[in-house]
């Protein structure tokens, strides 16, 4: 990746890895890639069906679209004091999960 692969219009030597930057920092990148990957999984390993819903409905993962809490109490006919008690309740869990996980 950093051995010269081509020169510039004024004769500067270019790497693989000149010709791919694009601003973004690959070990970044990767490491979000990882961690959406394991958030995905705790979603499903930790959280009970309705924490499940709330989280998806107010964060809009799992392909839904991002809600408030006033219309996650509405759709699913419980409170929103409720709703708020559930979502702060799993996303502890979920932090639980994200500080004990190895790496």
């Amino acid at each position: 990746m950093n051995e010269p692969a081509l020169t510039d219009k004024d004769g500067n030597t270019l790497t693989l890895m000149d010709t791919l930057e694009d601003g973004t920092d690959l070990v970044e990148q990767a490491e979000l890639s990882i961690q959406s990957k394991q958030l995905y999984r705790f979603l499903h390993e930790c959280l009970d069906e309705r924490e499940l819903e709330i989280l998806s409905l107010r964060y809009g993962i799992c392909g839904q679209m991002p809600h408030t809490q006033m219309e996650v109490a509405d759709k699913l006919g419980i409170s929103r004091s409720y709703v708020s008690r559930l979502e702060k309740k799993a996303l502890s869990r979920l932090r639980e999960q994200f500080e004990t996980a190895p790496f």
